[in-house]
C-alpha cells in the first residue's frame, strides 16, 4: 500500500515538473529561443531558481545562528522597585557648572592657601612669603601678586589683619575688586550692524567660540551673519558653516586661499544689506610674532570701517586659559597691534591656570567678556567676577 502511495506521488511530481519546463519552454519560445534549445532553457532556469532558494535559505540559517542571544537577567523585586521609583538627576545649575569647571583652578590656588593658613595661630612674614609664591604659581602674574601682598603687609602692619580666616577674607575681596573693576557685558546693541571682529592664535578655539557665541545671540532673538575671514587653515570656512547651520546664521565665505580683506568686505556689505543686527568676523590663526600678519589685521579693520563706520565695535580676543602666562603675553601683543575690546578665555574647564583671569584684568584694563566652562553649544558663558570668586573660594 505504501509503495503505491510513493508511486503515485512520483507520477504527481513528474506530472507538474513537465507542466512546469513545457510552461517555460513556451516562455523562451515567445522570447524568441529556438525550439531545439527550449527544453534545455528551461532546466537551466529550474537549476538556477534551486539554486538561488538553497542560497537564501542557507544565509538565513546564518544570520540566526549568528545573532547573540539575550541574557535574560532576572533582578530582585526590590531592586526593580527601586530602580523604578529612583528619580531622574536634575541638570546643574550654572553656577555649580562653573565651580565644577573650575575644580583644578581651586586645588591649585585656593586648596593651597587653606594648606598653608590650615593650623596657623597668626600671621606672619613667612606665612606672607609663602602666599606670594603660591599666588605667582598659579598664574595671578607679578602685578596681581604685588597688590595682593602690599594689601595683606598693610593690614598686618595696622593690626588689622590677624588671624588665618581674616587673610581668606581679604583675598576674597580684593581679588573680586581686580575682576570687578573691568567687568563689562557685551552690549550689542549700542550699533546695527554690531560687528565683531575675532582674533587669536591658531588651537585656542577662536571658530568654536565665535559659532557658539553665534548661536547665543541667535537664541537671544539677534539676527546674526558670521564671516568666514579664516581663510588659510584648512577646512575653517567648512568648519564655520558647520557652526551657522546649527545656530541658525547665515555665513559669507569665499575659496580657500582667498584675501581675507574681500570676506571682510563681502560680510559688511551683506550685514548692511539684509539688516544683520550682529555681524561676527572670524579671521585666521595669527602668529602674534609676524608683523605682517598683525599688519593685515589692521587692514580688515580698515576695510570693515569703509563699510561700516566705527565698525568694528568689538575686538575680542580668544585664548587658551591653559596657556597660562603664554596668554597674558598674547594678549598684550594682540591689544598693540589691533586695540583689544574684550576677550574670551576658552578651556577654563580643563585647567589649573584660572587665575590667568586675574592676571588679564589686572594687567591689561581689557574685561574678559566670556569664558568657556565646557565643550557644549551653551558653554561659552558671560564672564561673571562674583560668580568666578564665589565658586573658586567655596568649600
Amino acid at each position: 500500500m505504501k509503495d503505491l502511495d510513493y508511486m503515485a506521488w512520483i507520477e504527481s511530481f513528474m506530472t507538474w515538473f513537465n507542466s512546469l519546463v513545457f510552461e517555460l519552454s513556451r516562455m523562451l519560445a515567445s522570447a524568441g529561443v529556438p525550439e531545439e534549445y527550449q527544453t534545455l532553457g528551461a532546466l537551466g532556469l529550474l537549476y538556477l531558481g534551486v539554486v538561488l532558494v538553497v542560497i537564501i535559505v542557507i544565509f538565513g540559517l546564518l544570520a540566526v545562528l549568528r545573532k547573540p542571544k539575550e541574557k535574560k537577567v532576572v533582578a530582585p523585586k526590590e531592586a526593580v522597585e527601586e530602580v523604578e521609583a529612583k528619580p531622574e538627576p536634575e541638570p546643574l545649575s550654572l553656577s555649580a557648572r562653573f565651580k565644577r569647571s573650575l575644580a583644578k583652578t581651586q586645588s591649585s590656588l585656593v586648596g593651597r592657601i587653606d594648606s598653608l593658613l590650615r593650623g596657623r595661630p597668626n600671621i606672619d612674614e613667612d606665612l606672607i612669603e609663602e602666599l606670594e609664591e603660591i599666588l605667582i604659581t598659579a598664574d595671578l602674574g607679578m602685578q596681581t601678586t604685588k597688590r595682593l601682598i602690599g594689601t595683606l603687609e598693610a593690614g598686618q602692619a595696622k593690626g588689622t589683619l590677624e588671624t588665618p580666616d581674616q587673610v581668606r577674607q581679604l583675598l576674597m575681596e580684593e581679588l573680586e575688586k581686580i575682576l570687578q573693576t573691568e567687568s563689562k557685558p557685551l552690549d550689542v546693541s549700542i550699533a546695527a550692524p554690531f560687528v565683531i571682529m575675532v582674533v587669536g592664535v591658531n588651537g585656542v578655539g577662536k571658530t568654536t567660540t565665535v559659532g557658539k557665541l553665534a548661536n547665543q545671540l541667535a537664541s537671544d532673538g539677534k539676527k546674526v551673519i558670521l564671516g568666514a575671514g579664516d581663510t588659510f587653515r584648512a577646512a575653517a570656512a567648512e568648519q564655520l558653516e558647520i557652526w551657522g547651520e546649527r545656530a541658525g546664521v547665515e555665513v559669507i565665505r569665499h575659496a580657500e586661499g582667498a584675501d581675507p580683506g574681500a570676506v571682510a568686505f563681502d560680510a559688511a556689505r551683506a550685514a548692511v544689506a539684509r539688516k544683520a543686527d550682529v555681524l561676527i568676523l572670524d579671521t585666521a590663526g595669527r602668529l602674534h610674532t609676524k608683523v605682517n600678519l598683525m599688519e593685515e589685521l589692521k587692514k580688515i579693520r580698515r576695510v570693515i570701517d569703509r563699510e561700516i563706520p566705527g565698525a568694528p565695535h568689538e575686538s575680542m580676543l580668544v585664548l587658551d586659559a591653559t596657556t597660562g602666562q603664554n596668554a597674558l603675553t598674547q594678549a598684550k601683543l594682540f591689544n598693540e597691534a589691533v586695540q583689544l575690546d574684550g576677550i574670551a578665555l576658552t578651556k577654563l574647564d580643563g585647567t589649573a591656570k584660572g587665575g590667568i583671569v586675574v592676571a588679564i584684568a589686572a594687567e591689561l584694563d581689557v574685561p574678559v567678556r566670556f569664558v568657556g566652562i565646557g565643550e557644549g553649544i551653551d558653554d561659552l558663558r558671560p564672564f561673571d567676577p562674583a560668580m568666578f570668586i564665589s565658586a573658586l573660594f567655596e568649600s
